[in-house]
């Protein structure tokens, strides 16, 4: 038995809103992980067992590492498919947004967005969500969108319409989005959870080695070389960093996807509770950060490049080079001493 986390009036706004609506619209955020695919899908299938014409639409492309979910074919990029997606959400009656609280997340995705008069519902778990939409189902405290994905569902009597592609999709956005239930997943109930969707179908070992252990060989040599390396230890503030330069991607083939995870590793390192990635981009350099026990990711990415996220897992950018970002890190390290 699971607790009732989502209030009652939320539950009933969200079960009218979806009943008198039939043409319905996912989005997630730009650059979207196993949390943003999987809640995305999972209430993809949903939808679709309740006869709705659903389109889900994503800013840009996903790893190929989650493409085996069921209905990952059927994604609409924006970055490649605008004209389709605009129209789709002009003449959408619903959409509903997932796994992220800020439209910025939403890329050049945000005004055809918000150009649409559907009415929107929000399903999130990270903190201070923007007010953006009608209806909001937010709750930090749940490990993944996906979990809260499957609370909404069940919690509108529709457990039954949980098919068996809608329980991978939901614990593949748990997996990922808890690092193979490595944090931010010591509730009882996730693991209820878990359990319910493996009785759905859902093979997690399977899953697990198809989001986290399919490699190709450009990615596993790349992961080898950000590790030995581009990556330095700096063990009087417990801290590791890993800078990895467009030229150095290229040279190993770079794919959406392929410096997922990478981030984690260092924290395998005896002494290390911070473990940050600069990955430069075209425009940009993305950020992840990592951390473990009482230090805050959240805070770093917040203080230092206008990012957020969980505690203990965060992300940021930054518009400056890539050697100025990390002379920024570096400079400010010192500050979270007395927190490390």
């Amino acid at each position: 038995m699971i607790s009732k986390i989502i209030a009652e009036d939320i539950v009933s706004r969200v079960r009218e809103a979806i009943n008198i609506k039939e043409k319905i619209v996912l989005v997630s955020h730009v650059s979207p992980d196993g949390d943003a695919i999987g809640s995305s899908l999972a209430l993809y299938h949903y939808l679709r067992e309740l006869g709705k014409m659903v389109s889900v639409i994503m800013p840009n492309g996903f790893p190929t590492s989650l493409a085996w979910m069921q209905g990952a074919e059927d994604i609409v990029l924006y970055s490649k498919q605008k004209n389709t997606a605009d129209r789709l959400l002009q003449t959408a009656d619903l959409i509903i947004a997932l796994d992220f609280n800020a439209l910025k997340r939403l890329d050049k995705m945000e005004q055809a967005f918000l150009n649409s008069s559907a009415p929107k519902i929000l399903i999130d778990h990270h903190l201070h969500p923007e007010d953006f939409a009608q209806i909001l189902v937010s709750y930090p405290q749940i490990s993944s969108t996906a979990e809260l994905v499957f609370r909404l569902i069940c919690r509108m009597g529709h457990f039954d319409k949980i098919s068996k592609a809608g329980a991978e999709c939901v614990l593949a956005g748990m997996l990922t989005d808890t690092g193979g239930f490595s944090y931010n997943s010591n509730s009882p109930e996730t693991y209820i959870i878990v359990a319910e969707l493996i009785k759905l179908g859902a093979d997690k070992d399977d899953i697990y080695r198809r989001v986290f252990n399919t490699y190709s060989l450009d990615k596993l040599k790349l992961n080898a070389f950000s590790i030995y390396r581009k990556m330095t230890v700096f063990p009087e503030y417990k801290t590791a960093v890993i800078v990895l330069t467009m030229k150095e991607l290229e040279r190993f083939n770079y794919q959406i996807g392929d410096v997922e995870g990478i981030v984690n590793v260092p924290l395998s390192i005896d002494g290390i509770v911070f473990s940050v990635l600069m990955r430069e981009d075209t425009d940009k350099v993305k950020i992840s950060l990592r951390s473990q026990g009482n230090f805050s990711a959240k805070k770093v990415a917040e203080d230092l490049f206008n990012g957020g996220g969980h505690f203990n897992a965060a992300g940021g950018e930054s518009y400056d080079s890539l050697q100025t970002t990390l002379k920024k890190l570096k400079t400010a390290l010192p500050n979270y001493t007395e927190y490390l």
